[in-house]
């Protein structure tokens, strides 16, 4: 059986008139005889309003019982939309993530999938059933629920769109796709018909939120496109290709200015000389799943007395946690800064054009912006700024590359 999957965020389920309209999009894709699989996240608020009230009534809620509360919010959006499927006439099955066959590995909050058992999905689907499965989780190998992190249930759908063979995943959110800048800084940012997967890959890394690097990734390992449109509107939208080889006339090409306020900055210096403060340092982290970014560090006599990069400010505890700890245990000098966040520009075969870095600080410079930490990769160019001077810079690039002319990408100053 052909099958398609439709993954829906909770914007899109925020109201009983949003779920009605993602109801009429499964229908509509499972009367076409095409086995119909939908992958739902948390309605609207709820994951903020379940920690909320986790908060209230334990200040240090244990990483176990947070994914049990958690893991309600998707089961409630599954159901949901499986009941309103039912009100039109179509045969439909909610399933939490272990239903739906989902092992996961790794800890509490920062789960991997490790494997799909699609025997039950399958089943289903056998019957003209649409399923309906909660993203985000699945079951460890003890067999409570581990979530999924950020970006959960977009791998979910990723995950289970090529376990399952699927010819296409589609992935619907507020927005009509992805965009050259965020559409409500740049009124003039467009959207891309395709985006190569490496470049979109490092749009989600560095800030882009219409779909998370993780799901990218996986998607392009084997091969899957994957489509994004706007859950409101018919037609349209932006491709991320399943593989990289169609799109080598645009190398060199710069795609899209993207921007992160959920950052923070973290800075250790060494305090005793027998320490191995890289090692001591990013051991740490690497063991409580916290990715790091833009790593720089300093050295004294050929070993290294400070190191520095960003992290995502959804690790704040976690980080505070792991700084206190550093301190503490061997002496490191500790400093944690949240008023910054992360600029980007995002393209392909960037490291074969400084020109690209040049002009990046020129422009800020125009707007009276002075980024420190650079960070340099064939994909993309990163730096930190003050967090209150973030939109005029990306105002600022955007402008400078010329991203709002259709069809025209930044192009070399000088012959590639």
């Amino acid at each position: 059986m052909s099958t398609t999957v439709l993954k829906f965020g909770g914007t899109s389920l925020a109201t009983p008139d949003k779920i009605r309209r993602v109801a009429a999009l499964a229908h509509r894709a499972h009367a076409t005889g095409t086995g119909t699989v939908l992958v739902v996240s948390a309605r609207g608020k709820t994951t903020d309003a379940l920690l909320a009230a986790a908060a209230e009534v334990n200040a240090a809620p244990s990483a176990r019982e947070s994914d049990q509360l958690l893991a309600t919010g998707e089961n409630a959006s599954a159901a949901l939309v499986a009941l309103a499927l039912q009100e039109r006439g179509v045969q439909a099955v909610s399933l939490t993530g272990p239903q739906a066959g989902i092992l996961a590995t790794g800890p509490h909050g920062a789960g991997m999938i490790a494997a799909i058992d699609p025997g039950r999905v399958g089943s289903h689907l056998a019957r003209g059933r649409v399923v309906v499965v909660a993203g985000f989780q699945g079951e460890g190998d003890d067999g409570d629920i581990v979530t999924l992190g950020r970006g959960g249930s977009d791998t979910t759908a990723v995950a289970l769109a090529v376990e399952l063979g699927a010819r296409a995943c589609e992935i619907y959110t507020d927005v009509n796709g992805v965009f050259t800048a965020d559409p409500r800084l740049v009124p003039g940012a467009r959207v891309l018909a395709r985006v190569d997967p490496v470049v979109m890959a490092e749009m989600a890394f560095s800030g882009a939120q219409v779909m998370h690097s993780r799901a990218v990734e996986l998607a392009s390992v084997h091969g899957l496109d994957v489509l994004v449109r706007n859950t409101m509107t018919d037609g349209g939208g932006t491709t991320i290709l399943g593989r990289s080889s169609d799109m080598i006339e645009k190398r060199g090409f710069i795609t899209a200015v993207t921007h992160d306020r959920a950052v923070l900055r973290v800075v250790l210096r060494r305090g005793r000389r027998d320490v191995d403060l890289a090692t001591t340092v990013l051991g740490p982290f690497a063991r409580a799943a916290v990715p790091v970014d833009m790593l720089a560090w300093h050295t004294d006599r050929g070993r290294v007395d400070q190191v520095g990069f960003a992290v995502h400010a959804s690790h704040l505890l976690a980080t505070r946690r792991l700084l206190g700890h550093l301190g503490t245990a061997h002496g490191l000098d500790t400093e944690l800064d949240e008023g910054v966040g992360k600029l980007s520009v995002v393209g392909t075969g960037l490291l074969n054009r400084p020109e690209f870095l040049a002009r990046m600080l020129a422009a800020l410079a125009g707007v009276g912006v002075a980024p420190d930490w650079f960070a340099t990769a064939q994909s993309r160019i990163s730096v930190l700024v003050p967090a209150d001077r973030l939109t005029g810079a990306v105002i600022a690039l955007h402008r400078e590359f010329e991203l709002d002319r259709d069809g025209v990408a930044a192009q070399s100053m000088t012959p590639a």
